[in-house]
């Protein structure tokens, strides 16, 4: 079976993240805005869930077709966005779209640990590529992935429900990606500890 085909790095980092950075950007744009449409008034928060969820469907759709592949988690992130961003528009309501994220990283927890219980690491069947390490070096990261994932939801939770809309968009669009970002970066001894030499090495 063929492998992804590769696209222009930047092409696909805009595909990826231009969604998010759209939401942003719009929210920030019409975020003290209301709308009446079909005799409901809908806030700008609600307005933009409604343009972001078919934005980031296209996004995903396209980086398929030009890559011939998506990750399970791409999938999962999409199905969710629709759900959670289709009540919160459907019932006029953000705490659902404002939910979405702790589903996401519930989901992503819960299925690595799942893993973990049947002795397998999940995440090595999706980063093994990227990231060649040996197996009981997947199986810590693995379990530190997990409790971040698990940490994450909760840190979702208490931002939407203590703070407000305008906080909780920085946080889903900077924080959330930092955070994730700063988790591998501290896993870098880990990573040299079990790496697995690559041929020719040496």
């Amino acid at each position: 079976m063929a492998g992804p085909r590769k696209i222009n790095p930047w092409l696909k980092a805009g595909l990826e993240f231009g969604p998010i950075l759209a939401f942003f950007v719009a929210y920030l744009r019409l975020k003290d805005q209301s709308f009446v449409l079909g005799g409901t008034e809908y806030d700008g928060f609600i307005l933009v869930t409604a343009a972001f969820v078919p934005l980031l469907v296209a996004s995903t759709l396209v980086l398929w077709r030009l890559t011939g592949h998506i990750s399970r988690m791409q999938v999962a992130t999409m199905v969710l966005v629709v759900v959670f961003g289709g009540l919160s528009v459907w019932l006029n309501d953000d705490r659902f779209f404002k939910m979405k994220p702790t589903m996401i990283y519930l989901l992503f927890g819960g299925l690595l640990a799942f893993g973990l219980m049947r002795g397998q690491s999940y995440l090595k069947f999706v980063m093994e590529e990227v990231m060649p390490l040996r197996d009981e070096g997947w199986m810590i990261l693995t379990k530190r992935l997990m409790l971040c994932f698990f940490g994450l939801a909760v840190l979702n939770e208490l931002v939407w429900r203590t703070m407000s809309t305008e906080s909780w968009v920085y946080f889903k669009t900077f924080g959330l990606t930092l955070a994730l970002f700063a988790f591998f970066m501290t896993q870098g001894r880990l990573l040299q500890t079990y790496a697995v030499e690559q041929e020719g090495e040496g």
